[in-house]
């Protein structure tokens, strides 16, 4: 059997609630600035919650040719369509050296899909009739609409698939697409997370599991990962896509990788009573398949949403896979500024560790003021931290109890 090929990151494409583009995410993360704000995309008088993670001065036409019809699409589409767009220009890559990979690997992971297509649907009929539904809307509302147009708006040939097993799609995206890179099956492939949840019938559903809170006094500290004050965290939308490639085909042309893929595991919770009690066994088997011992780990971003359970279990299940080394390495979560974008948050947290990586500076956990005693590790708290950083661990939870972890790594200068 010949050797795994290496997988590195070569662009980044980021659609956050607190910015869009890599250059404004990364600014908000260092000033440990929150991206949640007052519901603006739906009337939220009657809601439990009135608070979200919104992408702000989202234009659709800013990445979308009008000529495809972009209103025609769920805003989880149009965020995916942004965001993918954003990481093929960051990879310095161009459709026509594409069309020589052909057909290229595309993973999309996405959640909720498309709630606000089913409320136009629901509105267009109750108004106009059933009869006279739109007719676009099947093909808007389905989970594989993002890679059909993301092929189709930046002019890609490529293998489409969808990923769905909640908060933990887009890093399972990830993950899929590495594997091809892996055995040699591609040398580019392209692959995120995309959600869009923010709507009425949505969010009544979130409140009514008890996954928002209407406990919120100020909407910028409203999620505080590892906070003794934290309540339930923030639902939020957003898009990430990144750029995968053979790290030979990445040197041959020129492009400088952020990070190198190494290892991803995913499972299901043991214990289906307590969420998230799968992740020491992610974390142990994503290592495994690295490579790497707990040792060698010097960072873990943590899926850490703000919710009472789910950071206390996070903490536990970390000391549980890294043993002694927990207690000695920085661990943070980006949800304080970003809220929790259910399949967009894993490919997020890639996205902020090639940065973190790239710029050697470890960003805040935002909100965290009073450190809950449960959750004793170091958290990084206040301010952004230097750190050179070798070996990372990623941790994705979604709903249901899937769980996924991630490890990658600085590229050595040769």
């Amino acid at each position: 059997m010949r050797a795994p090929q290496r997988v590195v990151v070569t662009g980044i494409g980021v659609v956050a609630p607190n910015g869009i583009g890599k250059d404004a995410f990364w600014a908000s993360l260092l000033e440990g600035r929150s991206g949640v704000g007052p519901i603006t995309l739906f009337d939220a008088t009657d809601t439990p919650c009135k608070a979200a993670g919104e992408v702000r001065d989202f234009k659709p036409t800013d990445f979308i040719d009008p000529a495809m019809k972009p209103r025609r699409m769920s805003r989880c589409t149009q965020l995916a369509v942004a965001a993918a767009r954003l990481a093929l220009e960051d990879s310095g890559l161009e459709a026509a050296q594409l069309a020589r990979h052909f057909p290229m690997p595309l993973v999309m992971g996405v959640s909720t899909s498309a709630p606000d297509m089913w409320e136009q649907h629901h509105l267009q009929i109750e108004k106009r009739g059933a009869a006279n539904g739109p007719p676009y809307i099947i093909g808007a509302f389905m989970p594989h609409a993002a890679v059909n147009a993301i092929s189709a708006c930046l002019g890609l040939q490529t293998q489409p698939l969808t990923m769905s097993s909640a908060c933990a799609a887009g890093m399972d995206a990830v993950g899929a697409a590495t594997e091809q890179i892996q055995s040699g099956r591609a040398d580019v492939a392209m692959a995120g997370g995309a959600d869009a949840p923010i709507s009425y019938t949505a969010f009544t559903s979130f409140a009514a599991c008890g996954l928002i809170s209407a406990d919120v006094t100020d909407p910028r500290t409203a999620s505080r990962p590892f906070d003794r004050r934290r309540v339930c965290g923030v639902i939020s939308e957003g898009a990430a896509v990144v750029v995968l490639e053979n790290m030979n085909h990445a040197r041959a042309r020129g492009a400088r990788p952020y990070l190198e893929i190494k290892g991803y595991a995913m499972n299901a919770d043991p214990d289906p009573g307590l969420p998230g009690s799968g992740l020491a066994g992610t974390m142990k088997m994503a290592l495994a398949n690295a490579g790497r011992h707990a040792a060698r780990v010097d960072y873990v971003n943590a899926h850490g949403p703000g919710h009472p359970v789910l950071d206390r279990v996070e903490t536990n299940m970390i000391k549980a896979a890294l043993g002694q080394r927990a207690s000695r390495i920085p661990v943070s979560s980006i949800k304080g500024h970003i809220g929790n974008p259910l399949a967009a948050g894993g490919v997020l947290q890639l996205a902020a560790c090639a940065l973190i990586i790239r710029h050697r500076r470890i960003p805040p956990t935002a909100n965290l003021e009073e450190p809950d005693p449960a959750c004793d590790l170091d958290y990084v708290a206040g301010r952004p931290r230097a750190a050179v950083l070798d070996c990372v661990v990623i941790n994705s939870h979604g709903l249901g109890g899937r769980n996924g972890s991630m490890v990658v790594e600085r590229i050595a200068p040769e």
